[in-house]
């Protein structure tokens, strides 16, 4: 079989990166294409076929990003390592990391995709950013802007991310799940599980709060993923305790048991307007939405197109929209179950791993001679 090397952050556990995880689910589901993942050394983790090189060094310490010596090593196997006739990378779009895999490929003349899993900053000058003979995006939103920034059509294409391979699962039913977590049992329960820093769906969803009705419990799960997302966190607790909703609110932080906070959920809300930094389909949405559990996004975001067809509810970026929705939903059971059923099924009909592991190779067979 055909080789392709998947060049990302290293892949293994723990499974708590949306774009390490795409690279996993899809080398697990790979059919026609024998891959080449990028590990770490001293991790055990190798996907079922295909092989491991363990480019990057030991982990020492909890970073969420390789640092510029990995990614130098990464720079060095492109040009000096065994030779792969197709790179498929899982990187955000940068200038710099463009002008190295140019130089790269170019020495190589090797065949190139890139997978943009989540969205750049508006302003990055798309054009230096983007290197490979196709980008993949996740969400129509992400094609239409690429699109409209100048990039040839002919080179983008649309491709839907998945859930985990394994399927999802909680780990117990949801009143045992909710006595573990020392959750009220007979309240409603709202999970906001999306980053701190960006997109002000912290703060919006605080601000809801205070307009749910008075039993509503908020849980907090969020993985401050910086200094500044940390020194947020602190803001936001004073902004709880200030509006007197402390005893309402939990705060999780990052958890290795995400599946079993989401399954413990009456509703999952990511009302963040801008989703800079996470994937356009938020993989923790897609999860939970595989668990039957109702989700409520923000309109005009990309993960808004899961609307469309009955997935999830969309509303507008205000905090009495917010508190509207997330309310309607908690105050009628019929809807809140019909909601999870939808979105479970969309899930499963349309973000599966072999489908999009299929689309994949559909495109390595258009590329490769």
């Amino acid at each position: 079989m055909t080789e392709v090397l998947y060049v990302s952050k290293p892949v293994g556990p723990p499974w708590n990166d949306s774009s390490k995880n795409l690279v996993r689910d899809l080398v697990e589901t790979l059919s026609r294409y024998e891959p080449v993942i990028l590990g770490r050394a001293g991790e055990a983790y190798a996907p079922p076929r295909g092989r491991v090189e363990r480019v990057y060094a030991e982990l020492r310490g909890h970073h969420y990003a390789p640092g510029l010596k990995e990614n130098l090593r990464v720079l060095a196997r492109l040009v000096t390592g065994r030779s792969v006739p197709l790179w498929h990378f899982f990187f955000a779009p940068n200038p710099r990391t463009a002008s190295a895999a140019r130089v790269a490929r170019s020495i190589r003349r090797a065949c190139t995709v890139q997978t943009v899993c989540s969205a750049p900053r508006e302003g990055v000058d798309l054009r230096a950013a983007l290197f490979a003979d196709v980008t993949v995006v996740l969400s129509e939103a992400t094609h239409a802007r690429f699109v409209a920034e100048g990039i040839d059509p002919s080179r983008v294409r649309r491709i839907a991310p998945c859930v985990p391979a394994g399927g999802v699962r909680a780990s117990a039913p949801r009143d045992v799940l909710r006595r573990g977590f020392e959750w009220p049992t007979d309240a409603p329960v709202v999970v906001y599980p999306g980053d701190l820093e960006f997109g002000g769906g912290a703060e919006r969803m605080i601000d809801a709060l205070a307009d749910m009705p008075k039993e509503t419990v908020l849980v907090l799960a969020c993985r401050p993923k910086t200094e500044a997302a940390r020194a947020k966190e602190s803001e936001l607790r004073t902004l709880v305790e200030a509006r007197g909703l402390a005893p309402r609110v939990r705060w999780m932080g990052e958890t290795p048991r995400i599946l079993d906070v989401l399954a413990a959920a009456d509703v999952v809300a990511l009302p963040s307007v801008n989703l800079y930094a996470k994937m356009d389909y938020p993989l923790v949405l897609l999860e939970a939405m595989a668990l039957g559990v109702p989700v409520v996004v923000a309109s005009h975001t990309p993960a808004a197109e899961l609307a469309r067809a009955g997935a999830c509810l969309a509303v507008q970026g205000d905090p009495g929209a917010v508190a509207e929705g997330v309310s309607g939903l908690l105050g009628d059971d019929a809807a809140r179950r019909a909601l999870g059923e939808r979105g479970q099924a969309h899930v499963q009909t349309h973000h599966s791993p072999g489908r999009m592991a299929q689309a994949y190779e559909s495109l390595y067979e258009a590329l490769l001679p």
